[in-house]
């Protein structure tokens, strides 16, 4: 079911409609995402009010319209898709850094509220992982990898310790076991999931 994030109403409806066909809805995954690069002092304000209108409040319309209905449940689980670009600064990067910090925490705010529900809030945060909007930052050079992987002194951007782009199922894997009963006294955490990028940050 195709839905705009942005879309308050669009989203209340869509949740209606598949806890009406499909049944309650136990776990929700926020990953939808847009970057728009940019240097702070070039950044065009539609892309920045863009960047927080999918990243940051679609994170909390489409919570809330869930939400709203496991907490009668007293169960459930909240993941949301942040990054590790919320915990270190990059250059270009600043409202899409800014959008995902909020995000993240606006979880774990929510996972307060509904923690004596019983209900479970937390974040994965990927680092470079081989999607679409990676290859975008790419520009179709071969080599782009290899120097993602290396890391950038002009950047300030630690490489990746682990040697390895992510693949897609390596963020998959990590949801999952945060909606699993393997997660069940899991709430507020941050997974961050980068090849150690991040060094712990």
């Amino acid at each position: 079911m195709a839905v705009d994030v942005r879309d308050g109403a669009a989203l209340e409806a869509a949740v209606q409609r598949i806890e009406a066909e499909l049944g309650p809805i136990t776990a929700l995954v926020n990953g939808a995402g847009i970057l728009r690069c940019g240097e702070a002092l070039e950044l065009d304000l539609e892309d920045w009010l863009d960047t927080f209108a999918v990243n940051t409040t679609g994170v909390f319309l489409l919570s809330r319209a869930v939400a709203r209905r496991m907490a009668p449940r007293r169960a459930g689980c909240i993941v949301t898709v942040s990054s590790n670009a919320a915990a270190v600064p990059r250059t270009r990067m600043g409202a899409y850094a800014a959008s995902k910090a909020a995000a993240a925490h606006f979880t774990k705010c929510l996972g307060l509220e509904l923690a004596s529900l019983g209900i479970r809030c937390n974040v994965v945060s990927p680092g470079s992982t081989d999607t679409p909007m990676q290859r975008a930052l790419w520009d179709g050079d071969d080599a782009a990898a290899a120097r993602v992987v290396a890391g950038s002194l002009e950047q300030f951007r630690t490489g990746i310790p682990l040697g390895r782009i992510a693949e897609a199922a390596d963020i998959a894997a990590a949801v999952l076991f945060l909606c699993s009963d393997g997660a069940r006294h899991i709430t507020m955490h941050n997974l961050c999931v980068d090849g150690g990028a991040a060094l712990g940050a």
